[in-house]
């Protein structure tokens, strides 16, 4: 499971919500991206650093790019649903794509964000997995 994979960047190396979403959605899903191309995605930790779209979400979305966009976003057929279906059940979790909402939901300081990033990586596996399933997408993994 992807969320298995949170632990080794987020605590072991010390990467915020968006950083560690990108290094372990590249390893889980074997993605091929750099440790210079996962930099940019520094800065949407803690809400883009100002409390608005969680990081952790950012992240994912740039995971689901990446897994379903081959040149351009619109000419992709499957960049559109896979993403409303994505927001779609975030904003059932949290009711909110803000980290400020969501932020006093799920933050503890001992854990910091994990149970956000958790929570993100669970629904964006289980959204790969059931679109994929639904759209003959078996072959990506």
């Amino acid at each position: 499971m992807l969320k298995d994979v949170l632990p080794k960047y987020y605590y072991d190396k010390n990467y915020n919500c968006a950083e560690t979403l990108i290094r372990a959605g590249n390893e889980y899903y074997d993605l091929g991206l750099n440790d210079r191309d996962m930099i940019m995605l520094g800065g949407f930790g803690a809400g883009i650093q100002c409390g608005n779209t969680c990081g952790a979400i950012l992240a994912a979305v740039s995971l689901l790019s990446m897994r379903y966009i081959e040149a351009k976003a619109h000419e992709s057929a499957d960049i559109k649903p896979v993403t409303q279906a994505f927001m779609r059940e975030i904003n059932k979790a949290y009711g909110s794509t803000l980290c400020k909402d969501i932020k006093p939901q799920s933050f503890k300081p001992e854990y910091r964000c994990k149970m956000t990033i958790e929570t993100v990586s669970d629904i964006l596996e289980e959204v790969i997995n059931r679109y994929d399933e639904e759209h003959l997408r078996s072959d990506r993994r």
